[in-house]
């Protein structure tokens, strides 16, 4: 938990929001081990949830194919046998995909994460359609979620998935 708040304070201050945490030993805090394919360890997703519930998801990758990649929570927290345990997006309020649908997005449903030539990739989002705390969004409800890197951008209209292709990578949120 250390390293998370180290690293989120260090976000925060650069982007000149380091207040939101100063106090806050309420906050919930979680992460996600993110793993190709093959098994390997090819970067992390780090959640805090701050005191006026925004969520604050935090990644990076690397080793995988530069360009934009869909992003989303997945409503299951498993990854294996395959990616596709982790079953479709969150979506505990039953809206359409996509953050330009108008009758979206998915609770799951981020921005892209972009990943430059060299399969380096970071992305630093909030969002308020997703809770780590208890509740009928909560990411923590009887079977977990995961989050899953896709292949291919999300167009964030076509309901379910956004045509984001095959599932690259994938984590459980785990409470940290």
């Amino acid at each position: 938990m250390k390293r998370v708040l180290m690293i989120l304070a260090g976000l925060l201050a650069a982007a000149g929001t380091a207040g939101v945490y100063a106090g806050n030993d309420g906050a919930e805090h979680a992460a996600a081990t993110l793993r190709n394919p093959a098994g390997e360890v090819i970067g992390e997703a780090l959640f805090v949830e701050d005191a006026t519930g925004l969520v604050h998801v935090n990644v990076h990758v690397k080793g995988i194919s530069p360009g934009e990649h869909g992003i989303h929570i997945h409503a299951v927290g498993a990854c294996t046998p395959t990616f596709a345990a982790a079953g479709g997006h969150h979506n505990p309020l039953g809206h359409e995909h996509g953050l330009d649908n108008p009758d979206g997005p998915h609770a799951g449903d981020l921005p892209a994460l972009t990943v430059n030539k060299a399969g380096i990739g970071h992305l630093n989002v909030a969002t308020d359609r997703a809770t780590l705390s208890s509740g009928t969004t909560s990411v923590f409800d009887g079977d977990g979620s995961a989050f899953v890197i896709h292949a291919d951008p999300d167009d964030q209209v076509t309901d379910p998935t956004g045509n984001s292709g095959a599932r690259i990578a994938c984590g459980v949120i785990q409470q940290d």
